[in-house]
Protein backbone atom coordinates (compact mmCIF):
# COMPACT_ATOMS: atom_id res chain seq x y z
CA UNK A 1 0.00 0.00 0.00
CA UNK A 2 1.01 3.60 -0.48
CA UNK A 3 -0.20 7.18 -0.18
CA UNK A 4 0.41 10.05 -2.57
CA UNK A 5 1.68 13.37 -1.24
CA UNK A 6 2.42 16.23 -3.63
CA UNK A 7 2.42 13.80 -6.56
CA UNK A 8 4.90 11.33 -5.05
CA UNK A 9 4.03 7.88 -3.71
CA UNK A 10 5.18 6.76 -0.24
CA UNK A 11 4.93 3.34 1.41
CA UNK A 12 2.47 2.57 4.19
CA UNK A 13 2.77 -0.36 6.58
CA UNK A 14 0.45 -2.56 8.61
CA UNK A 15 0.42 -4.77 11.67
CA UNK A 16 -2.49 -6.90 12.86
CA UNK A 17 -3.95 -3.90 14.73
CA UNK A 18 -2.39 -0.86 13.08
CA UNK A 19 -1.96 1.13 9.89
CA UNK A 20 1.19 3.24 9.61
CA UNK A 21 1.14 5.92 6.92
CA UNK A 22 3.18 9.08 6.44
CA UNK A 23 1.94 12.07 8.42
CA UNK A 24 0.05 14.45 6.11
CA UNK A 25 -1.31 17.98 6.38
CA UNK A 26 -4.76 16.54 7.12
CA UNK A 27 -3.23 15.32 10.42
CA UNK A 28 -2.53 18.88 11.62
CA UNK A 29 -5.13 18.83 14.40
CA UNK A 30 -3.74 15.54 15.72
CA UNK A 31 -0.14 16.80 15.56
CA UNK A 32 -1.18 19.95 17.42
CA UNK A 33 -2.80 17.86 20.20
CA UNK A 34 0.17 15.46 20.37
CA UNK A 35 2.77 18.25 20.52
CA UNK A 36 0.81 19.94 23.35
CA UNK A 37 0.36 16.73 25.38
CA UNK A 38 2.00 16.54 28.78
CA UNK A 39 4.34 13.64 28.00
CA UNK A 40 5.44 15.16 24.67
CA UNK A 41 6.43 18.36 26.43
CA UNK A 42 8.05 16.47 29.32
CA UNK A 43 10.04 13.89 27.34
CA UNK A 44 10.51 15.38 23.86
CA UNK A 45 10.17 19.11 24.33
CA UNK A 46 8.59 22.24 22.99
CA UNK A 47 8.23 22.45 19.20
CA UNK A 48 6.62 25.90 19.18
CA UNK A 49 3.36 24.58 17.74
CA UNK A 50 0.44 26.40 19.39
CA UNK A 51 -2.37 25.97 16.85
CA UNK A 52 -3.62 23.66 14.15
CA UNK A 53 -2.30 26.06 11.50
CA UNK A 54 1.17 26.05 13.10
CA UNK A 55 1.01 22.24 13.08
CA UNK A 56 0.19 22.33 9.34
CA UNK A 57 3.23 24.57 8.76
CA UNK A 58 5.38 22.23 10.87
CA UNK A 59 4.28 19.27 8.74
CA UNK A 60 5.10 21.13 5.52
CA UNK A 61 8.43 22.56 6.70
CA UNK A 62 9.79 19.89 9.05
CA UNK A 63 8.17 16.56 8.17
CA UNK A 64 7.70 16.68 4.39
CA UNK A 65 11.30 17.63 3.48
CA UNK A 66 12.82 14.44 4.94
CA UNK A 67 10.02 12.30 3.51
CA UNK A 68 10.63 13.76 0.04
CA UNK A 69 14.42 13.43 0.35
CA UNK A 70 14.71 9.93 1.87
CA UNK A 71 11.33 8.30 1.23
CA UNK A 72 10.63 7.73 4.93
CA UNK A 73 9.98 9.84 7.99
CA UNK A 74 7.15 10.33 10.47
CA UNK A 75 4.23 7.87 10.34
CA UNK A 76 0.74 8.31 11.74
CA UNK A 77 -0.26 5.31 13.85
CA UNK A 78 -3.92 4.45 13.24
CA UNK A 79 -5.89 1.72 14.98
CA UNK A 80 -7.63 -0.45 12.39
CA UNK A 81 -10.62 -1.26 14.60
CA UNK A 82 -11.95 2.32 14.68
CA UNK A 83 -9.53 4.47 12.61
CA UNK A 84 -8.37 6.24 15.79
CA UNK A 85 -5.20 8.28 15.33
CA UNK A 86 -3.18 7.32 18.37
CA UNK A 87 0.36 8.54 17.88
CA UNK A 88 3.33 8.77 15.58
CA UNK A 89 6.31 6.54 14.97
CA UNK A 90 9.09 7.09 12.53
CA UNK A 91 12.63 7.09 11.25
CA UNK A 92 14.40 10.43 11.54
CA UNK A 93 17.63 11.74 10.05
CA UNK A 94 18.57 14.12 12.88
CA UNK A 95 21.29 16.74 12.64
CA UNK A 96 24.23 15.90 14.89
CA UNK A 97 23.16 12.30 15.43
CA UNK A 98 24.79 9.26 13.87
CA UNK A 99 22.50 6.74 12.21
CA UNK A 100 18.77 7.01 11.64
CA UNK A 101 16.76 7.60 14.81
CA UNK A 102 13.64 5.54 15.51
CA UNK A 103 11.14 7.45 17.61
CA UNK A 104 7.55 7.25 18.82
CA UNK A 105 5.00 9.30 20.73
CA UNK A 106 1.37 8.61 21.64
CA UNK A 107 -1.52 10.50 23.14
CA UNK A 108 -1.89 9.61 26.85
CA UNK A 109 -5.04 7.53 26.38
CA UNK A 110 -3.16 5.14 24.07
CA UNK A 111 -0.01 4.68 26.18
CA UNK A 112 0.72 1.39 27.93
CA UNK A 113 -1.42 -0.73 25.59
CA UNK A 114 1.36 -2.18 23.42
CA UNK A 115 0.71 0.06 20.42
CA UNK A 116 4.08 1.84 20.61
CA UNK A 117 6.01 -1.43 20.58
CA UNK A 118 3.87 -2.84 17.75
CA UNK A 119 4.32 0.28 15.64
CA UNK A 120 8.04 0.65 16.39
CA UNK A 121 8.74 -3.02 15.66
CA UNK A 122 7.07 -2.64 12.24
CA UNK A 123 8.87 0.63 11.48
CA UNK A 124 12.20 -0.94 12.51
CA UNK A 125 11.53 -3.83 10.10
CA UNK A 126 10.68 -1.34 7.34
CA UNK A 127 13.86 0.58 8.06
CA UNK A 128 16.01 -2.50 7.74
CA UNK A 129 14.23 -4.28 4.88
CA UNK A 130 12.38 -1.66 2.81
CA UNK A 131 14.73 1.30 3.25
CA UNK A 132 17.96 -0.68 3.82
CA UNK A 133 19.05 1.46 6.76
CA UNK A 134 22.25 0.03 8.21
CA UNK A 135 22.44 1.99 11.46
CA UNK A 136 19.19 2.38 13.42
CA UNK A 137 19.63 4.39 16.57
CA UNK A 138 17.43 6.09 19.16
CA UNK A 139 17.55 8.83 21.73
CA UNK A 140 15.58 9.35 24.90
CA UNK A 141 15.58 11.42 28.05
CA UNK A 142 17.46 9.96 31.02
CA UNK A 143 14.25 9.96 33.06
CA UNK A 144 12.01 8.37 30.38
CA UNK A 145 12.11 4.82 31.70
CA UNK A 146 9.18 3.53 29.61
CA UNK A 147 10.91 4.63 26.40
CA UNK A 148 14.18 3.07 27.52
CA UNK A 149 12.45 -0.28 28.17
CA UNK A 150 10.69 -0.17 24.79
CA UNK A 151 13.95 0.56 22.97
CA UNK A 152 15.59 -2.39 24.70
CA UNK A 153 12.66 -4.67 23.72
CA UNK A 154 13.28 -3.55 20.12
CA UNK A 155 16.87 -4.76 20.37
CA UNK A 156 18.56 -1.39 20.82
CA UNK A 157 21.19 -0.99 23.52
CA UNK A 158 22.37 2.10 25.39
CA UNK A 159 25.86 3.07 24.22
CA UNK A 160 26.54 6.63 25.42
CA UNK A 161 25.19 10.01 26.43
CA UNK A 162 24.96 12.73 23.76
CA UNK A 163 23.90 16.35 23.47
CA UNK A 164 22.18 17.41 20.25
CA UNK A 165 23.16 20.63 18.44
CA UNK A 166 21.56 23.74 19.99
CA UNK A 167 20.54 21.75 23.08
CA UNK A 168 21.97 21.69 26.60
CA UNK A 169 20.41 18.55 28.05
CA UNK A 170 22.40 15.35 27.84
CA UNK A 171 20.29 12.44 26.54
CA UNK A 172 20.73 8.70 26.16
CA UNK A 173 21.85 7.25 22.80
CA UNK A 174 20.91 3.71 21.76
CA UNK A 175 22.03 1.57 18.83
CA UNK A 176 20.51 -1.54 17.28
CA UNK A 177 22.69 -4.52 18.06
CA UNK A 178 22.73 -7.74 16.05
Amino acid sequence: MSVTIDGASYKTFETPRLILRPVQEMDANFIYRLFRSENWLKYIGERDVHSEEEARVYIREKIYPQLKKLGYGNYMVIRKADDARMGTCGLYDREGLEGIDIGFAFLPEFEGLGYAFEAAERIKKAGLEDFEIENITAITAKFNLRSQRLLERLGLRFTKHVTLPNETEEIMFYQLKD
